[in-house]
């Protein structure tokens, strides 16, 4: 099944590329820039989605859905919103197509000119804060905690699957509160959620930390991020957090009456995330055998596969396979039983293997009278004998062992593979040689930030909460700094 996979020490964005197609998560469509996911990716999404859902409906929040279309003008009453997104933006300009008079295919519809043209919803808080000012009148109608799992399109050039397209699939959250510091608060618990998703499912550890002004949301106040390293040493922005002030309230009058009987405007904040977490995923665990999966977000758990030659012997390990089976999804684990005559075992392991399966159970002649089974684990490719006696138990063990093996063998990479430099050619050498995460002193203005961008491609990926103060001078510009922030080339 890994026949012709590249490596990711022979060309990484095709290992990546390959792993993608080959393993059945997704493909690229008909429609430039857009992909399909496929049911295999779909199921993994699922598990996001449904962990992450959970996570949002426990700590107060509802879901909804908005429009599609935003009308156009509403992009122009937020001004630094509309600069953000004008360039990626997708119009609609007409209604109906007709077919052309001289015979040549099918047109526009000129006499279907829309009086106002509509931007397909490549975020959604300018329709959102439109529809809120109708919702809100006063304090009692406050907080709004809703959010909504949709599709969105932003017309990126270069795209590459779940990693950036054309459209993608995400959440996006819009809170309204009624003071500063309740939207804070919201954008701030928020982001907790998406860093205890990311290390707990998709065991990612992961770096929390605000956003310069150059990187941060189109619109927000502020912006909050949590960062992961993958293991070509680039970073990946796993999820953001937006205040944003009272910024979109102002640009669509949505007001509200105070407790002390004033008329003030209203405070917000905006988060999501989207399947950019799938390439995370993938790029964070997966080896140059095939995905690799954490237990907690693959679809399969455990797979079962017998080892026979004669049907006779089938029938025996079908029955205790099959006993396993439905002793293991009565403690909610998520488990196969492949007996299909049509592919050999071998080719069996491979393919589970190279679909990240967690667990792979073998079962054969000599098992059956020893009362043991396989046991292969997909994060360390190491087998072992167990007993079928307490096997549940054992297997319920052995998960939680490599969900927590493949978070702290992720944190080990990300801690190898952050630098401390103090000068502009350390700086270079190091983005060059291996990049990963820099910590290096910024003199906090966005012309030195861009002017690094443009020479080496790195950004600042996060200003950690966490980060101590530390007097210095700016690798770049040589100005006074009071601490390190994280510099990385990034997705």
């Amino acid at each position: 099944m890994a026949k012709d996979f590249s490596t990711r020490e022979d060309n990484y964005a095709q290992w990546y590329n390959d792993l993608v197609l080959k393993a059945g998560l997704a493909e690229n469509s008909a429609v430039r820039g857009c992909m399909v996911i496929k049911p295999y990716g779909y199921s993994i999404w699922e598990k996001m989605q449904g962990a992450l859902d959970t996570m949002f409906k426990d700590s107060g929040h509802v879901n909804a859905y908005f429009p599609l279309f935003i009308p156009k003008s509403f992009f122009s009453r937020e001004a630094s919103h509309v600069e953000g997104f004008a360039k990626e933006c997708a119009v609609v300009t007409h209604y109906r197509l007709k077919n052309a008079a001289d015979g040549s295919g099918i047109v526009v519809d000129e006499d279907a000119k829309l009086e106002e043209e509509l931007i397909i919803r490549p975020t959604s808080e300018t329709i959102i804060w439109d529809t809120y000012r109708n919702w809100i009148q006063s304090y009692r109608d406050l907080p709004i905690l809703v959010n909504q799992w949709a599709n969105v399109v932003r017309w990126e050039m270069r795209t590459r699957l779940f990693l950036r397209t054309a459209e993608f699939l995400w959440q996006e959250g819009h809170t309204a509160h009624a003071t500063e510091q309740e939207a804070i608060q919201e954008a701030m618990m928020i982001l907790d959620i998406y860093a205890d998703f990311a290390e707990k499912w998709m065991a990612l550890p992961v770096l929390k930390g605000r956003k310069s002004p150059n990187e941060r949301f189109a619109g927000a106040v502020d912006t909050y991020c949590i960062e992961a390293l993958m293991q070509d040493g680039k970073a990946l922005q796993a999820g953001t957090s937006h205040f944003l002030g009272q910024n979109f309230a102002k640009a669509f009058d949505v007001k509200f009456l105070s407790k002390d009987n004033r008329l003030e405007y209203v405070w917000a904040t905006s988060w999501g995330v989207s399947t950019r977490l799938m390439g995370a995923l993938i790029m964070a665990h997966s080896d140059d055998h095939g995905l690799v999966l954490p237990p907690r977000l693959a679809p399969v758990q455990v797979v079962i596969v017998p080892i026979y030659k004669k049907a006779e012997e089938l029938e025996a390990i079908s029955q205790r396979a099959k006993a396993i089976l439905e002793s293991l999804k009565k403690r909610g684990i998520s488990v196969r039983y492949d007996d299909r005559d049509t592919f050999k075992p071998g080719w069996k392991f491979t393919e589970y293997e190279f679909k990240g399966v967690p667990l792979r159970l073998a079962i054969g002649p000599r098992d059956m009278e020893n009362n043991t089974v396989e046991v292969a684990r997909r994060d360390t490719l190491e087998k072992e004998v167990f007993s079928i006696i307490d096997i549940e138990t054992r297997i319920e063990h052995l998960l939680e062992q490599i969900q927590n093996n493949m978070y702290q063998k992720a944190l080990a990479f990300r801690e190898s593979n952050t630098f401390t430099v103090n000068t502009w050619d350390e700086f270079v050498a190091q983005l060059d040689r291996e990049g990963g995460f820099i910590l290096a002193h910024w003199d906090g203005t966005p012309e030195t930030e861009q002017a690094i961008k443009e020479e080496t491609k790195a950004t600042i990926r996060t200003i950690p909460f966490d980060a101590p103060e530390e007097k210095g001078k700016c690798i770049y510009s040589g100005k006074p700094s009071s601490q390190r922030v994280v510099f990385a080339r990034a997705y």
